[in-house]
């Protein structure tokens, strides 16, 4: 681990859910709590295929991981990365690209501390506390700057995230991020979704993420489009994840229905 990198525990708060470790429930982790199961559960009544929708979504994410590796990128942000699991955007990138590198961000002190404990020994990896509020600090951070060159394309991936934010922060967060990232860089974001559901789930799930830090959002395809602004999504363009499959993969091939439960895309800036 760099000398650099801060080593302190932080304070984790185990009174209020987690979305990192409730996801990490999810797909059946152990680095959750009994107030993140209880909150997964509540969710579960609502959504039954919960977990297989966590699996679609990590399937998601490495098929998008070998899309851009396989065009060129060799450094990749994390955000929102969550606790270590199977598939780890690293490893992904790194079957094709020996050379890739990647800087794990997460607002949870949880997913600091696991992090940093399995990948302190990788010069190619890092994780850095940080909130996707604040791209800025993110991109400037100084474990970043030292593992990804601000003038070469980023993979920026934010799984399962941008459903944390307000259409009021849409904006300036994913316009910041935007104006940060060198032309060629690539977006990749999956956003839940209430079309083809029930109002009555929609509501239960909202009113469960309201008792975390970080409630969450649900909206049509429209208004997930609009984070996407100012990049240009590839094909099949901006589907639900059971849809996005650019690549031949067998191992992550979409399978399950639960994916329609989320819209993904990939953009490239241009």
């Amino acid at each position: 681990m760099p000398d650099s990198q801060d080593v302190r525990i932080p304070t984790v708060d185990v009174t209020r859910p987690s979305v990192a470790r409730m996801y990490d429930y999810y797909l059946s982790g152990k680095d959750n709590f009994e107030v993140d199961r209880a909150a997964a559960e509540q969710v579960a009544q609502a959504m039954p295929e919960i977990r297989e929708l966590a699996l679609e979504n990590r399937s998601f994410l490495r098929r998008a991981v070998r899309y851009m590796t396989q065009r060129g990128v060799r450094q990749f942000l994390d955000i929102g990365s969550g606790l270590p699991t199977v598939g780890n955007t690293h490893e992904i990138a790194q079957e094709i690209a020996a050379d890739a590198r990647v800087v794990y961000v997460d607002v949870d002190p949880v997913v600091l501390v696991h992090g940093r404990a399995l990948l302190g020994r990788d010069k190619s990896t890092t994780v850095v506390q940080g909130d996707m509020r604040r791209p800025g600090e993110v991109l400037g951070h100084q474990e970043t700057t030292r593992l990804l060159d601000p003038t070469a394309p980023v993979g920026v991936l934010m799984i399962a995230m941008i459903h944390f934010l307000t259409l009021e922060e849409r904006r300036s967060v994913m316009e910041e991020l935007r104006a940060a990232l060198p032309p060629g860089s690539y977006l990749a974001a999956t956003h839940v979704t209430g079309e083809g559901h029930s109002a009555s789930a929609v509501e239960q799930i909202e009113a469960v993420y309201a008792t975390t830090p970080t409630p969450i959002y649900f909206r049509p395809r429209q208004e997930i489009a609009g984070f996407f602004e100012g990049f240009d999504v590839v094909e099949p363009g901006l589907v639900t994840i059971d849809r996005w499959n650019p690549d031949s993969d067998q191992r992550d091939r979409p399978r399950a229905k639960a994916g329609t439960w989320l819209y993904g895309a990939v953009a490239r800036k241009p």
